[in-house]
């Protein structure tokens, strides 16, 4: 056994902190606390998910939230199955991922040279999400606004809108340098995230879309019920966050 500062270290304790110590010898406050006896980490450290909150909208101005509103719940029309793409939510969760690292793009690697790659690799560009989605709107506002007397998207009829859309989905409608496509992939990827992701990130409100598919959610053990194919999930989903009728069991 190793004495240190009052302390009675194992040698695979010692060896752990000599280590430690090398390592982050720049760092006054690891340095402390590898002679401590502690590693300079907690044990299950990470950033939670921050629960997406109701209230204003956090990247989206008013009009260009009710055109994304008006997009979401053509993508995801509701039915007697489930609520549609804006009761679930779907505008609340890309407001809040755009306002977000994945908006400007934080996380990702983001230095040329930027060339068209496979569809496998996913898209290849400079342009950052919030910057394509603030420019998307706005040349779409543009476009229906000339071709329907002064109407925009979230003004027109369901049918109209429809048509909209399947003209970005096949590119024939020109959005100009906002590119009408790849803006569209964008927003139908991010409407069927919200979707079907936890409520803690602001989409699928009530977990609706859990509720249709018979999704268990968050739940600590459903083995009893893996091996019972083509059997509806007999139990209510659970959010990350737990449920509002829910004690903490299940």
């Amino acid at each position: 056994m190793k004495k240190i500062s009052g302390s009675t270290l194992s040698r695979r304790q010692f060896l752990a902190s000599t280590v430690v110590s090398i390592s982050f010898a720049s760092t006054p406050d690891a340095l402390a606390r590898s002679f401590s006896g502690q590693l300079p980490w907690s044990p299950f450290a990470a950033d939670p998910p921050t629960p997406a909150r109701p209230g204003p909208w956090l990247f989206f101005t008013h009009d260009e939230a009710q055109t994304i509103e008006a997009i979401v719940d053509r993508l995801i029309p509701g039915d007697d199955l489930s609520v549609g793409g804006k009761a679930a939510g779907c505008a609340v969760f890309i407001d809040r991922q755009l306002a977000g690292f994945f908006g400007s793009s934080e996380r990702l690697y983001m230095k040329g040279p930027f060339v068209q790659g496979l569809p496998q690799q996913g898209l290849q560009s400079p342009i950052l999400p919030s910057e394509r989605y603030r420019a998307g709107i706005a040349t779409l506002d543009d476009y229906c606004s000339k071709t329907f007397s002064g109407r925009t998207f979230p003004a027109l009829a369901p049918k109209e809108q429809d048509e909209v859309l399947q003209g970005l989905e096949k590119g024939s409608i020109d959005l100009g340098d906002a590119d009408a496509k790849t803006f569209f992939e964008l927003v139908l990827q991010n409407t069927m995230e919200g979707f079907f992701a936890d409520p803690i990130y602001g989409g699928n409100k009530d977990m609706a879309s859990w509720k249709m598919i018979g999704f268990p959610g968050a739940r600590y053990d459903y083995r009893d019920f893996v091996n019972k194919h083509n059997q509806r999930y007999p139990l209510p989903p659970v959010s990350i966050m737990g449920r509002d009728d829910w004690g903490g069991k299940g």
